[in-house]
């Protein structure tokens, strides 16, 4: 057996699902990731500018470099029954209902290499990257055979889908190479018309600016107003472009421990969320991915969740939020309170006014005074009253301001 096949059998072994080998070249996106760049698609993540030659060059990640090995690890698992009762509840994207996957990878590639460099007989010099490093690792997996781009942007395998996360093993190693992978997407174009902000602008090209993975997770300020009704329950990240792939249809459910959902992350109660402390926020989410919008960033984003339930019951823990000591999640229980309307909101809205000091907060309070009888006519025209708002009511509302919003 030759030592690739031996590098792809303890890969195997290790629990990656996925596992190919490219060369170090020149990727093929490299100019289109410069582009993209350069018409500010990547919002505030600045992050992406860094190193953007590195990136184009996998040879700058180690020197000596000649190989790749790229890994692939399912995580889908199937979704469990909601709740039957009728509590307003939040969506958490898959990848991030397990632990961190950043840990699990890295943990098991630098186990690979200790196994190759076993193998090897020589002195082998090797460095991982799980989605940390300057690496355009979509481009590198495609190389590796693993799949190819979506029109998503998300990578496609013929027998995983796109449920699957990426890690690379650099290595100054030559090895066999697997063949790239082709694109099999044809006219479908399923993803893109279901995008509920219109995110993925043309087939291939996603606006993060505008993706609700970008706005619940990697933006750390206040979340546009135009996208917040579209934002609908999902409070981290979001997944509806991957749950309409035809590819995904047949996508096999995970065996993996460590990426299975863990306690309170499938259908998590929004009221439960909006009261969490900081010591409480760390307590439930530690080693979890959520951790990285950190608690004003979660709290932020299920207030939002909050003022689309249509619930009233919301308002109290809302008019709570109003005191929060971050200012993101004062200003954004603002416009829950505003969407939710009623004299109790308004009340409440009245008084944060009279002692709030941080002039963005203020703004959002004032916007949401003006807002609330508006919203409060729009559920009693849809006959919700003091019901909640239900699904059809409210992707009829995302459709609409979606329509607006471009």
């Amino acid at each position: 057996m030759s030592l690739t096949a031996r590098i792809k059998e303890h890969a195997h072994t290790l629990g990656f699902d996925l596992v190919g080998v490219a060369p170090v070249q020149p990727v093929p996106h490299g100019q289109f990731y410069a582009e993209w760049l350069a018409q500010g698609f990547a919002g505030e993540m600045a992050y992406l500018a860094r190193h953007v030659e590195r990136r184009q060059q996998p040879d700058a990640v180690l020197p000596g470099v000649r190989s790749v090995v790229v890994v692939g690890m399912n995580y889908y698992t199937a979704d469990s029954d909601k709740p039957s009762d009728d509590t307003p509840r939040g969506v958490i994207a898959r990848y991030a209902r397990g632990r961190d996957y950043h840990d699990v990878m890295t943990r098991r590639l630098d186990r690979l290499l200790s196994l190759i460099r076993a193998e090897a007989g020589e002195p082998v010099q090797g460095k991982t990257c799980v989605d940390t490093g300057p690496v355009l690792e979509r481009d590198l997996a495609s190389l590796a055979g693993l799949g190819w781009f979506g029109k998503h942007t998300n990578l496609i395998n013929k027998r995983a889908g796109s449920w699957f996360l990426l890690g690379e093993l650099f290595l100054d190693l030559v090895l066999e190479y697997d063949q790239p992978a082709t694109a099999h997407c044809g006219t479908c174009t399923r993803c893109i018309e279901a995008c509920p902000t219109q995110a993925i602008i043309e087939p291939y090209v996603v606006d993060a600016r505008r993706c609700i993975s970008y706005l619940t997770i990697e933006l750390k300020g206040s979340i546009p107003e135009e996208f917040r009704l579209l934002i609908g329950n999902r409070v981290f990240g979001c997944d509806d472009c991957q749950d309409v792939c035809p590819w995904n249809r047949k996508a096999p459910i995970t065996e993996e421990p460590d990426v299975l959902p863990r306690e309170g992350t499938e259908y998590p109660a929004l009221l439960d969320l909006i009261g969490l402390s900081p010591d409480a926020f760390r307590g439930r989410f530690k080693g979890s991915p959520v951790t990285r919008a950190k608690r004003r960033g979660l709290l932020r984003n299920v207030t939002v969740a909050l003022g689309n339930s249509g619930d009233l019951r919301a308002v109290p823990a809302l008019i709570d939020a109003l005191h929060d000591p971050e200012p993101l999640v004062r200003g954004h229980a603002a416009w829950a309170l505003g969407r939710l309307g009623g004299p109790e909101s308004r009340i409440a809205l009245e008084h944060a006014l009279e002692t709030e000091t941080d002039p963005e907060t203020r703004a959002e309070i004032e916007r949401a005074m003006i807002q609330a009888p508006q919203d409060w006519a729009f559920h009693q025209k849809r006959g919700c009253n003091n019901e909640q708002t239900t699904d059809d009511d409210l992707l009829e509302g995302r459709k609409i301001l979606a329509r607006q919003v471009t």
